[in-house]
């Protein structure tokens, strides 16, 4: 949901007349998460998507007007009413997205959401469907990391589609001739680091690793790092010979069965996957999953709620 922000930035610094439609209000289903932003500008540029299918012209329509005479505008969208056409339901979504054009210095908290360093925020005014005044106030966090242990091709791989589901990608692999930027070029940070000497000071709760070197000496260290930390996934690449034998070279050192439990490997959901790519979107898969507390079950299956539930958005009322 940042790319907005980015185009935000820079068409406030080309002084262009646009504005930015967010998400304040989601009822009956999750289409996007609140705060989820597009920029249109007054010729009608579009960047990003808020979900809302047919009804998303209006709102591009609403921040055209809105970026040409600096109006904040309100659009109330109700995708639970049937197709007149079709006759077919639709997604179940209700939802409010306010128009608004920034101020020159909201650049510098754009490019803030972008990088995803620290927490920033989002505040505007605008009119509720009652008349009143309210006030709109979203923080969006720092991004989630997820460390790539070993500059190999599944490396590069994750390092190419991770940043789509928001995290921040770092590989490390102590070899100069391994961690370039042309094994590696879609990676957002290549540190040539022993593991053991790097992922001390870094993991944390929101710290996500995955060893993807198939060497011991690279494994071992970054595992023996990782189930002393907080880190939420530890991931392990290989075969279950492998994986076994890790296993107990970490017994060997301590650690016990809750400990080892935590080890999510072979890495990744079992779909079925050979290429390298798939094996990329199938260890990302669990990632995910993972981070919302999910077993990647298909949804057919599951009678379980399809997105998970925000935290209120804080609106004051005037």
């Amino acid at each position: 949901m940042r790319e907005a922000f980015a185009t935000a930035a820079q068409w406030l610094d080309d002084d262009r007349g646009f504005a930015l439609a967010t998400l304040v209000t989601l009822r009956e289903a999750a289409t996007a998460p609140i705060g989820t932003t597009i920029a249109v500008d007054s010729s009608g540029r579009i960047v990003g998507n808020i979900g809302a299918g047919c009804h998303e012209s209006e709102i591009v329509e609403a921040a055209q007007q809105t970026a040409r005479d600096g109006q904040t505008r309100r659009v109330d969208i109700n995708l639970t009413i049937e197709d007149e056409v079709f006759g077919a339901p639709g997604c179940g979504a209700i939802m409010q997205v306010v128009a608004w054009r920034p101020h020159r210095a909201f650049a510098q908290e754009a490019r803030a959401i972008v990088a995803g360093n620290r927490a920033a925020r989002v505040v505007f005014g605008y009119i509720d469907a009652d008349g009143s005044e309210r006030t709109f106030a979203h923080e969006y966090p720092p991004k989630e990391s997820l460390i790539l242990i070993g500059a190999t091709a599944l490396a590069a791989e994750l390092a190419a589609i991770a940043p789509r589901a928001d995290f921040n990608v770092i590989v490390v692999d102590p070899r100069p001739s391994f961690a370039t930027k042309e094994r590696l070029g879609d990676a957002p940070e290549i540190v040539r680091e022993w593991p053991q000497d790097y992922l001390p000071g870094v993991l944390s709760e929101r710290t996500h690793v995955v060893m993807l070197s198939h060497d011991p000496k690279f494994d071992l260290p970054a595992l023996r790092a990782a189930l002393g930390s907080s880190a939420p996934y530890i991931g392990l690449l290989g075969s279950r010979r492998s994986q076994a034998a890790r296993r107990a070279a970490l017994a060997e050192d301590g650690f016990d069965e809750s400990s080892l439990a935590r080890i999510h490997g072979p890495a990744g959901l079992d779909i079925g996957g050979a290429t390298i790519a798939e094996t990329a979107l199938s260890i990302l898969a669990e990632i995910v999953a993972n981070r919302h507390e999910r077993l990647g079950a298909p949804l057919r299956t599951t009678a379980r709620q399809i997105h998970r539930r925000e935290e209120p958005v804080t609106h004051h009322r005037h």
